[in-house]
């Protein structure tokens, strides 16, 4: 690619960052539902329970993926 070519379109890094964004809602995603199904059906929780815990752990996963990025 051409140097104007790259300054127009925000560079590099403008594409890392959204793939890094899109990287971290997934992680966010999968952690979610791979817990919700384990306290809901697994484990016979509740679904406020399992909502709740799956809430926690897709945060947690987020927070993780998005320090891990930052390496």
């Amino acid at each position: 690619m051409t140097r104007d070519r790259l300054l127009r379109t925000g560079g590099p890094g403008r594409a890392a960052a959204m793939k890094t964004w899109q990287l971290m809602t997934l992680h966010a995603l999968a952690a979610a539902t791979f817990i919700f199904l384990l306290q809901r059906y697994a484990l016979n929780a509740s679904f406020d329970s399992a909502l709740l815990w799956a809430l926690t752990f897709g945060g947690c996963a987020a927070g993780l993926a998005y320090s891990q990025s930052k390496r």
